[in-house]
């Protein structure tokens, strides 16, 4: 598939995510104000967490990056039957598999939660709740995962869109959840493990149709000694580490956070949503649709074919992920206090999501990259070099978060708390969640390095003309964008005590301000759109 094509599956692909996107902060919209950020809203973030990190890591993770190349090859070289035998005998393993984890899920609910809650003994009624929400959570990982299956397939066929629209449903079921079921229930954060299950179910069903039209929709079928099968199993074992660091990471901050003040795991997963707009609507849909593309170069082994296409991918990340990043960290604080500071969600609450979006979006760049270069290895059906980097990273990641705690203890800790004990220092301080952010930003550069000192190792890659010119005309047009919104920022007043209309005035105003003067840098320096068709 050349950049042409693939710019078109990308904007097909974005303009869908784009749309779930929106609607994910609507749905954190509704939750703040239905909820705010407390005790209760922690025990539901961390119990849609554990299932949501799994859903990553088995379908949009290691599934997905091992399905795609082998189902590519599949439908490139033999004949529509085979790979109707390929959906049945794959859905049926990978049905039967997740069946039985989420068995065990249900059964062992009090374990996983203490798990991850270690200060369980210390707030019963909260890790109650938890076991509560996360027995209805898991079963979600079963129906998301098939539907990720399907999800892959319809990619195979450049059908970017309904994939990308699916998860529209479970941002709906949310919001019901919170603003029409809540209300209505003696426990109401319930209503949210109750939204996530049947959202669950819905996406499935909403791809179903779609796959019948391509004459893939088959009855699930055991076949763990199907050749095709053990193939895809064998590349997503090495991948269930090389493809999620970024969600390992996650969870190793859920652990770490709940021995913060109440709170941590709410401002943590607000920042995750601000992320995942720039990150879903560019980063994931780059590697979604360019695994495809890579897929098939690898196959017909066109190696120029193959560079061109990672070249263009890694050009139009940059172009969008850097100044994502300059604008996210600037204007975090407006941007939490215009879209969540209502009802119970006060501006202590903004100005501590301000914090882990700061942190986080540090590491947008790398996050974006990264998710654009594991398919170049996993097109080859390389799975071992990225779960290398991705260890790597991952111990990385809990040393810095060690290391940064380390320093705001000591910096932002008063010494009279100090003395009370670390565990009841961190439980009462404000602020220290800022140290988990930063070290997964960090962490996700240095996995970013290896993948890249890999990828150039094995020759696969060969750099395009007119990258020098390329990256000073993002550097000067990020920086002609960041003065902006600074003095912007320098004459605004505090977005924390407006009103919510002067709120969107102001936001609009930095963002509009700051977007054109990007763009116009951009085309003043001589960038032109073509220049992303070109190689």
């Amino acid at each position: 598939m050349s950049p042409p094509r693939m710019l078109k599956g990308l904007v097909s692909f974005s303009s869908m995510t784009m749309i779930s996107r929106v609607l994910g902060l609507v749905r954190d919209q509704a939750i703040n104000y239905s909820f705010g950020a407390n005790a209760t809203t922690d025990a539901f973030w961390v119990a849609f967490r554990i299932p949501n990190f799994m859903r990553r890591l088995f379908a949009e993770g290691s599934f997905s990056t091992a399905f795609v190349p082998v189902f590519t090859e599949v439908k490139e070289t033999r004949p529509h039957a085979d790979l109707k035998e390929l959906i049945s005998r794959v859905s049926g393993t990978l049905g039967g598999i997740l069946l039985l984890v989420t068995a065990l899920g249900l059964i062992f609910t009090p374990e996983v939660a203490a798990l991850f809650n270690p200060r369980a003994a210390i707030n019963p009624e909260k890790f109650g709740l938890t076991v509560d929400l996360l027995r209805l959570t898991f079963p979600f990982l079963l129906f998301v995962s098939l539907t990720a299956l399907s999800g892959g397939a319809l990619n195979s066929f450049h059908r970017f869109a309904l994939p990308a629209l699916t998860p529209v449903i479970l941002n709906l079921c949310m919001i019901a959840g919170a603003l029409w079921l809540a209300p209505r229930m003696q426990v109401p954060i319930l209503a949210m493990g109750w939204a996530v299950l049947a959202a669950g179910v819905l996406q499935l069903l909403f791809q179903l149709p779609a796959l019948r039209g391509l004459d893939l929709l088959t009855l699930p079928r055991w076949g763990w000694k199907n050749a095709d099968v053990r193939k895809v199993m064998k590349l997503m074992v090495p991948t269930l580490f090389g493809s999620s660091v970024a969600q390992i990471n996650l969870l190793l901050d859920t652990l770490i956070a709940a021995y913060l003040i109440d709170g941590s795991q709410s401002w943590l997963s607000q920042a995750d949503r601000f992320l995942e707009l720039p990150l879903g609507i560019f980063g994931v849909a780059l590697g979604t649709v360019i695994l495809p593309a890579l897929a098939r170069h690898h196959v017909k082994t066109d190696k120029a074919g193959f560079s061109n296409a990672l070249d263009w991918g890694l050009r139009t990340t940059l172009i969008i992920a850097v100044p994502a990043m300059l604008g996210l960290m600037l204007l975090a604080e407006p941007l939490v206090a215009t879209l969540f500071q209502y009802g119970k969600f006060t501006a202590f609450h903004t100005k501590m999501t301000a914090l882990s979006v700061f942190g986080l979006s540090f590491g947008l760049p790398a996050f974006a990259l990264v998710k654009v270069v594991l398919p170049a290895f996993y097109a080859r059906q390389d799975t071992r070099t990225p779960v290398r980097a991705g260890v790597i990273s991952l111990i990385a990641n809990m040393v810095l978060n060690v290391l940064f705690l380390a320093i705001l203890y000591k910096l932002w800790v008063p010494q009279h708390v100090q003395e009370q004990g670390v565990f009841v220092a961190l439980a009462t301080v404000p602020g220290l969640h800022l140290a988990l952010g930063l070290a997964s930003a960090l962490a996700s550069y240095l996995n970013l390095a290896m993948l890249w000192y890999w990828l150039r190792r094995d020759g696969v890659y060969q750099r395009q003309p007119g990258w020098g010119k390329y990256l000073v005309r993002l550097i000067l047009a990020c920086a002609a964008m960041a003065g902006v919104l600074l003095a912007g920022l320098h004459w605004v007043p505090d977005f924390t005590t407006m009103d919510k209309w002067h709120r969107i005035g102001w936001l609009a105003t930095l963002v509009c301000g700051g977007g054109l003067v990007y763009l116009i840098g951009l085309l003043a320096l001589g960038f032109r759109p073509r220049d992303l068709r070109e190689h």
